[in-house]
This record gives structure tokens, C-alpha cells and sequence, in this order.
């Protein structure tokens, strides 16, 4: 037997008993409020008839709630009913087996990614699951976050912490109710993948689709209590999917969410394009292009051919995007899926960084073919600005290399120059094509115009560099992969 005092509420007993064969505790629990009597409260006490004893005890609660240790829990009912007071006393009985979401520690100084996860590998996943997987977020610190922000942060906290029972209070009751849905959906998803028991209080009665509570409390004024058990099954899916449908785009759909995209807002000559559209509103663009000549892991599997014939036999998603609203509920995959039977093309291959940490092309009928490590032949190049003081990891900002450029002598830039002319990977030869017939460029013209170049596009060549040294994943589709 636990007594728990919190504010006014002197007496709130609760019960817990294990029953093994249905891995079930029962939370047998009875609790009343004692309001101390003032003069005024007498005269008031007296004017309705009340007596002491009647005007200083309230029962909010008398029931058996039965729940396991692996139940997403849904309390809801309306304000003032007592849906905090019950879950303060399964709180207290639980002691460390749980946490509550408002007892998660918060640095707001530290960017995202230093506070979360004992890796960096581990810190993108945690944060990716809870739909914080924009590049740009992970690099900002807590006190920059949207409030819908911070919350998922939180969330990945509540993961990170390995208890066995996550407890909120006001779940999501601070937030629109779209994203509310959103996050109810992931949160059941990854505490049934974890196998964690979630108990979620809310006045909010919208979630039970998206977060599929196996027992579901409604808590209304007094005693009146109604608690349904259903299966403990995850969604399938999120109710906002049902609302979107997918169409052919333009570019000016693809400018529109280009902010969004960690990559360049720039794009080749797209094949097609498609957007994700709930109702007047653009969730999501996926940019198909015509293929580079060359590309890692390709001959895995297709023959070499002539570049007429890669044209009309290939094509590559160049962009993805979804709002950052809509993440983390398939949307991506779906996306993907939908639209590579309608590229044109027998066969659509993607290279992607994410990838590594999100399957979600998997998800959506690519094959992962190959996962190609930094490209060898830019060692030359990123050896050479290590050499200069240049901190690899921070290649991709475009203020950092506008700096550490401005720093260096007129000889050490010339020595960076000379280290890209060295170098005559397509990509950079790209930079400094002056014909449509020659996308590639020219070698002789490409090692006049590195030397000739301003800070402008050496601090270009150098963003490049950052981009080719990553990790990336190559996936291919062919129609025989069609689902």
C-alpha cells in the first residue's frame, strides 16, 4: 500500500498486484481529496446543506485498472477530472521503472546532436525516430526548437533513458493537432519496436487512431470511470496519410520545400517530378534526373552502355523532400514507392548519405546494392586542407570556409588550388563546364579556371569535397522489383 501527498490531496491509496499468467499488473486504486475548512467555506457549506465531513471529502477515483508492462495506456477525459491525479499515483508505485517526460534533462546550450546518443550514429537514430532527421536540426541547440520540436526531442530523451514505463501528462496538449497525431503514431511505433509500455494522459480525445492504445481510460468527474482493452497491435499507418495524394509536381513545387533539403537547392534538368499535396496543402517533392555517366556501384548491376541509352534506361532520384511537419510517418517511402513504377524508366537508382540511418528507400522496393566509403581519389584533396588547418567535419558550412579561406596566405590558397587541379574528378570538372555538349568539362580548360577561381567557388569546390567524403548508400530499382 503507497500514500502519495501531492498539493490538497491528502489521501490517494494505490494497489499494485502482478498476475503472471497475464503479465498484467492490476492498479487497484482509491482516492480522495481533502480540502481544508475556512470560515467561508462553513457559510458555504452551510447555505447547500453540506455537512463537514461532506464539504472536505471528494472520492475521485475507486476502479481496477489493469495494465502490462508492454500497453501504450490512453487516459483521457475532461479537465479537472482527475487524469493527473492517477497518473501521479502510478508514477509514485513505479518508482525507478519509469520516467516521466517532464523529469527529462534538457541541455539548451548543446547542438542536438552532442546530447543525445554515446555516437554520433546512435544520435542520429534516436533523434531520426522521432522525426528531428533534418540535417540543419541536429547542428541546433535545444532553446532554437518549435515547440512541436522540443517535444520529439524530449521524446528521444524518454527512449534514451531504457526504462521500462514512459509516462506523460498533457501528451502533446501544448501542440496543433496534426503534429499532436503525428507524434502519437511514432510514439506507439517505437514503443511497441522496443517493447516499452507507454501511459499517456490528455483533455485531447483525437489520438486514439494514431496512437492504438491497448487499454483506453476515460476519466470523467467523480467517480465515473470507463476502461475498455483492446489488442495490443500497432497502427498501421497514420490517419493524416488517408488525407494525401500524389501528383505530377514542377519545379517550382521542388523551390518551394528546397529550404528544407540539407543538399543544394540547385538541381540537373529533371526527368519528371511529383508532389505529395494534402488537400491545398505540399507535403512532400521527389525530383527525378537524367544519370551521371558514372556512378558507384551501378556496374553491380547493369552492363556499361552508351550514355544514349543510360538516358532512356535510367533514371536517379536526385531529391527527396518532405515537409518537416510530415516526417517521420513513411511518407518518404511512400513517396519513393508510388512514384518509381511512373519515372519512365525500366530501372531508377538513388545515392543517398541518409540511407545509412534510414531505410526508408528500402522500405519503399529499392534494393541497397553497395555502401561506398569516402572517395579515394579526393584523399589528395581533404588531406591537403587538413593540412591547412581545415576541420573535415566542418567543410559542409559555407561560413566556416568562407573564413578559414579569408585566413590563408596567397601562397597556401594557391597550394589548395593546385591540390583541386591534381584532382579531376567529374564532379569538380562539372563546376567549370562552359558547353552543354561537354558537362563534364574540359581538362586543360578546368585546370585554368581552378587557378583563375575566387574565394567564391574554391569555397564551392570545397563544400564538394565535404559532400564526396561522406558515406553514401547506392540502391537500385528495376520494374521486376515493382510491388
Amino acid at each position: 500500500m503507497t500514500k502519495v501527498r501531492h498539493r490538497d490531496f491528502r489521501i490517494r491509496q494505490l494497489r499494485r498486484i502482478y498476475n503472471k499468467a497475464e503479465d498484467k499488473f492490476s492498479f487497484n486504486i482509491c482516492y480522495e481529496t481533502h480540502t481544508k475548512i475556512t470560515p467561508r467555506s462553513l457559510v458555504v457549506a452551510e447555505a447547500f446543506g453540506l455537512g463537514i465531513d461532506e464539504a472536505q471529502r471528494f472520492k475521485v477515483l475507486d476502479a481496477e485498472l489493469k495494465i502490462g508492462p508492454q500497453d501504450i495506456v490512453y487516459i483521457t477525459g475532461d479537465s479537472g477530472s482527475g487524469k493527473s491525479v492517477l497518473l501521479r499515483a502510478i508514477r509514485a508505485d513505479l518508482g525507478d521503472e519509469a520516467v516521466d517526460l517532464s523529469e527529462v534533462v534538457v541541455d539548451v546550450e548543446k547542438p542536438l546532436i552532442e546530447t543525445v546518443g554515446a555516437t554520433v550514429e546512435e544520435g542520429l537514430e534516436l533523434l531520426s525516430k522521432v522525426g528531428l532527421n533534418d540535417a540543419f536540426l541536429f547542428l541546433r541547440t535545444y532553446s532554437q526548437l518549435s515547440d512541436g520540436q522540443k517535444y520529439r526531442y524530449r521524446i528521444a530523451k524518454l527512449i534514451e533513458s531504457g526504462k521500462q514505463w514512459w509516462l506523460m501528462d498533457e501528451f502533446a496538449a501544448c501542440l496543433d493537432r496534426d503534429t499532436a497525431k503525428i507524434i502519437a503514431y511514432n510514439l506507439q511505433k517505437i514503443a511497441r519496436q522496443q517493447g516499452k509500455a507507454v501511459i499517456a494522459a490528455t483533455t485531447h480525445s483525437d489520438l486514439q487512431e494514431d496512437l492504438k492504445p491497448s487499454v483506453l481510460v476515460r476519466k470523467r468527474f467523480g467517480e465515473e470511470i470507463k476502461i475498455d482493452y483492446y489488442p495490443n497491435t500497432p497502427a498501421i499507418e497514420c490517419s493524416l496519410i488517408r488525407e494525401m495524394t500524389i501528383e505530377a509536381g514542377t519545379k517550382e513545387d521542388w523551390q518551394k520545400l528546397s529550404g528544407f533539403h540539407y543538399r543544394g537547392h540547385k538541381v540537373a534538368v529533371p526527368r519528371k517530378i511529383f508532389r505529395l499535396v494534402r488537400k491545398n496543402e505540399l507535403c512532400g517533392v521527389i525530383v527525378y534526373s537524367y544519370p551521371p555517366p558514372a556512378c558507384y556501384g551501378r556496374r553491380l548491376v547493369l552492363p556499361r552502355m552508351p550514355i544514349q541509352e543510360l538516358n532512356k534506361k535510367l533514371s536517379i532520384i536526385n531529391r527527396v523532400v518532405i515537409h518537416p511537419k510530415y516526417r517521420t510517418i513513411g511518407l518518404g517511402a511512400k513517396l519513393i514507392h508510388d512514384t518509381l513504377p511512373m519515372a519512365g524508366t525500366p530501372y531508377v537508382e538513388l545515392i543517398a548519405v541518409m540511407a545509412k540511418y534510414s531505410p526508408f528507400a528500402e522500405k519503399a522496393g529499392m534494393r541497397k546494392i553497395a555502401q561506398q566509403q569516402a572517395v579515394k581519389s579526393i584523399t589528395t584533396v581533404s588531406k591537403a586542407l587538413s593540412e591547412l588547418g581545415f576541420d573535415l567535419q566542418l567543410l559542409g558550412s559555407e561560413c566556416y570556409v568562407q573564413a578559414k579561406l579569408q585566413s590563408l596566405s596567397l601562397g597556401q590558397v594557391s597550394e589548395l588550388k593546385e591540390a583541386f587541379v591534381k584532382n579531376t574528378h567529374p564532379r569538380f570538372k562539372k563546376e567549370f563546364a562552359v558547353s552543354r555538349h561537354q558537362p563534364f568539362g574540359n581538362t586543360s580548360e578546368y585546370a585554368r579556371c581552378i587557378r583563375d577561381a575566387g574565394f567564391i567557388k574554391v569555397a564551392k569546390l570545397v563544400k564538394l569535397t565535404a559532400m564526396l567524403i561522406q558515406t553514401k548508400v547506392y540502391l537500385f530499382w528495376d520494374t521486376s522489383n515493382a510491388v
